[in-house]
């Protein structure tokens, strides 16, 4: 068999197929002279409606603290607290309808009360270790319906598609694989990668229960219950890529570490190398 040579602009090419950050294209500018909020321009109005939010995520993590035996115990149920904290977000969201930070941290409270497999049809209830994870949805079992559930995926998938639709400019693109450069404040920024990871981290965590035979919930009212694990692992890898763009560490390197095509095109740069090396196998 004759040996492949790699040019340097194969090389290049497949850098870039393998590392998708190694590209600039679609990396923001910031700006902190931007209002951290594009539709809260108001510095007054902004300040008071994030201080808002703050004390509601402050509850959340309290509540989560003592519901993971961590710290003093100062609520009488630390359930019913994160609950209340829940409604105050959904609240505040009801007044100002295009804020995007409260809904991106509606998102990840629910992820974190309903568990990531709330795409799922639950046939069972969780493992003793699934109880003890650290990661382990708060309401477990019967803990929460099946009409719950369902309400709660919905949400969230919109809560996190609208974060991006109201702080993704409109030069750009979250479906294109290489979006325009564009200018944000550092805030909004923050914001549009934690959305992205999150999204990025619900559908890899519903490929990989798919994987193990699981389904989708049908009766759930989102596009995603049609979805292959396949095109679950794939829509991972594109939102992983572009948090990773948008500035969130962990998102660049599970983006490339999930991607099928870099997968398959590392398995052909190995192939490449083993016929240049050892051209007689």
């Amino acid at each position: 068999m004759a040996g492949v040579s790699l040019s340097r602009q194969d090389i290049d090419i497949l850098g870039k197929i393998l590392d998708p950050e190694s590209s600039a294209d679609g990396v923001p500018r910031l700006d902190a002279s931007l209002p951290r909020d594009p539709h809260i321009t108001d510095a007054e109005e902004y300040a008071q409606v994030s201080q808002q939010e703050r004390d509601l995520v402050l509850s959340l993590q309290q509540a989560d603290m003592e519901l993971a035996g961590v710290g003093k115990k100062a609520l009488l149920d630390p359930i019913a607290a994160y609950r209340t904290a829940l409604s105050g977000l959904e609240e505040l969201i009801a007044r100002y309808p295009k804020y995007a930070s409260a809904m991106n941290n509606r998102a990840q409270a629910l992820r974190r009360l309903y568990g990531d497999d709330i795409l799922l049809e639950r046939t069972e209830a969780p493992s003793n270790s699934d109880r003890t994870s650290a990661t382990a949805a708060i309401l477990q079992g019967d803990a929460a319906t099946r009409d719950e559930r369902e309400e709660a995926a919905a949400t969230v998938l919109s809560d996190l598609d609208r974060t991006i639709a109201l702080l993704m400019p409109a030069s750009s693109s979250s479906s294109s694989p290489n979006p325009s450069p564009t200018t944000l404040s550092p805030t909004a920024n923050k914001t549009l990668s934690q959305a992205f990871t999150q999204r990025g981290a619900l559908y890899y965590a519903t490929s990989t229960h798919m994987a193990s035979g699981q389904r989708c919930n049908s009766r759930i009212e989102r596009p995603e219950v049609e979805w292959s694990r396949e095109d679950f692992e794939e829509a991972a890898a594109r939102n992983f890529d572009l948090g990773g763009r948008f500035g969130n560490d962990l998102a660049r390197e599970l983006a490339v570490g999930i991607n099928p095509t870099a997968k398959l095109c590392g398995q052909m740069v190995q192939q490449m190398m083993k016929d240049e090396y050892d051209p007689e196998v």
